[in-house]
């Protein structure tokens, strides 16, 4: 559950529907406990509305756009058109992260032996949601939850269960060298130039194929673009630095982003 009370105006919230009307439709908010909203029906589709039902029906999940929050009245105003399917997937993903995340968080509690919302409110302050600790625990290791407050049984329970649940999606981008020696060891050279080409780069992986002289094919694989476009360029500048020290030639060809890989 959210740490806060009540939902902002403009948030994107997850909603089970609960009742269908002629006019309306009347949702519990899944990350506000106690919290009900409503749709009216202009707000459940662009266009004319024949049939609310055809657009919306008990027990469904869906993502709305909240447009009023009346605190003295309990009353939560919500839109469902506002919400594009960019946006819906997106907040779905985010949503089950979440859920997935209280789940954790609470196997720590019982390890440690703290309550959970200490641990979830120690966790939203310094990261604003559950999902994105334990994934700065794998990434980067315990000492970015150690100063939180929590206990040393509640930070390894934390930590144990962060590593056995989550997995970071890696990405992956290539290029082509090209690398030529007019020097009688010219092959040798290429193979200092091709074992210079895989620097050890904490969380990045560096493959070499060669693909037919003078060209080799290099792919680098890591946790985010950033990382991974600095690694290659890194690795194709060593190689080619190699080759050109020697009195030879050499040069970069980048491919397109190939995303993110399993």
């Amino acid at each position: 559950m959210k740490g806060e009370e009540w939902p902002e105006e403009g948030e994107l919230v997850v909603c089970t529907v609960q009742h269908v009307k002629d006019f309306v439709a009347f949702v519990s908010l899944d990350e506000y406990e106690g919290r009900e909203g409503l749709i009216p029906i202009s707000e459940i589709a662009t266009g004319w509305i024949k049939y609310i039902r055809d657009h919306i029906r008990e027990g469904q999940k869906v993502v709305c756009k909240v447009l009023h929050v009346d605190t003295q009245r309990g009353h939560i105003d919500l839109s469902l058109k506002d919400v594009n399917e960019h946006q819906r997937r997106e907040k779905i993903r985010e949503w089950k992260n979440e859920s997935k995340a209280s789940k954790w968080i609470s196997f720590a509690a019982e390890a440690s032996g703290e309550p959970q919302a200490a641990i979830e409110s120690a966790l939203y302050k310094k990261y604003g949601d559950l999902y994105s600790a334990f994934e700065d625990i794998v990434m980067n290791g315990r000492e970015v939850v150690d100063k939180l407050g929590l206990t040393k049984q509640t930070v390894d329970a934390l930590v144990e269960v962060a590593k056995e649940n989550v997995r970071i999606p890696k990405v992956t981008v290539a290029g082509n060298i090209i690398l030529t020696s007019p020097k009688p060891d010219g092959v040798n050279i290429i193979r200092r130039a091709l074992r210079s080409a895989e620097p050890k780069i904490p969380d990045v992986e560096i493959e070499l194929t060669y693909i037919g002289a003078p060209a080799y094919r290099i792919k680098v694989t890591a946790p985010d673009y950033k990382l991974a476009e600095k690694a290659i360029e890194k690795a194709a500048s060593a190689a080619i630095g190699v080759v050109e020290r020697a009195g030879g030639e050499g040069r970069f060809i980048k491919k397109p982003k190939s995303g993110k890989s399993a």
